[in-house]
């Protein structure tokens, strides 16, 4: 017979709901524990759930110089896949932002697995301003521009930050119309760049990836 998990679930079962890439543990919507935060943790937004674009960023990350220590800020965080991905395995500083603050519970429960520990900020896009940018190395953000109104606010947002030092800031996204439009924006006014990426794993996701200055090393 199976042993049975506290909440009744086999190991083997909450194993199957997990999944393991680029060093960062992950719950399925169908694990437990994420089942039993939604029963008290009824997150808006679109912060239900952990998005594909996550992935794609975490891959982009994965294949660049991230200097050990550097301050990251998490866009639209939602479970913070990312941003845990940069405290794991780069050491970050890592502040975690939503709108939306029934996404923390998610995140924290994510930070737990993957022994890290990063900072939130409850604010939307156009609340994040001087003061919140100040210091920070790096912005990362991914499936956050699926709005026209988001790609106003994000443009608005992005130059916020540069003019406060900011000195990367990557997005991720599937290719939606919001999104190309802010990424031709930054690539005319800003030298940023758009480009395609694909990953296979945990499965196969295809999107676009917005890149505005230099990595810090």
């Amino acid at each position: 017979m199976l042993e049975k998990s506290e909440a009744g679930i086999s190991p083997a079962a909450d194993n199957r709901n997990e999944i393991l890439e680029y060093g960062v543990r992950a719950f399925r919507p169908r694990h437990h524990r994420i089942r039993e935060l939604k029963r008290t943790h009824a997150a808006s937004y679109h912060g239900f759930r952990l998005w594909p674009s996550s992935w794609l960023l975490m891959d982009f990350l994965n294949g660049q110089g991230l200097r050990r220590g550097a301050r990251v800020m998490e866009l639209g965080c939602g479970w913070g896949l990312a941003g845990i991905f940069c405290a794991k395995n780069r050491g970050a500083k890592v502040t975690s932002v939503d709108i939306d603050s029934e996404v923390f519970p998610y995140l924290q429960a994510h930070t737990q697995i993957n022994h890290v520990n990063v900072s939130t900020m409850h604010l939307g896009f156009d609340d994040l301003i001087s003061k919140h940018l100040k210091g920070i190395d790096v912005i990362i953000g991914a499936d956050i521009c699926f709005l026209d109104s988001l790609a106003d606010s994000l443009k608005g947002l992005i130059g916020r930050a540069l003019g406060e030092g900011v000195q990367f800031v990557v997005i991720a996204d599937p290719g939606r119309t919001s999104f190309e439009r802010l990424g031709r924006h930054f690539v005319r006014e800003m030298s940023g760049e758009v480009r395609g990426r694909s990953v296979q794993r945990p499965y196969p996701i295809e999107g676009r990836i917005l890149s505005i200055g230099a990595l810090p090393h």
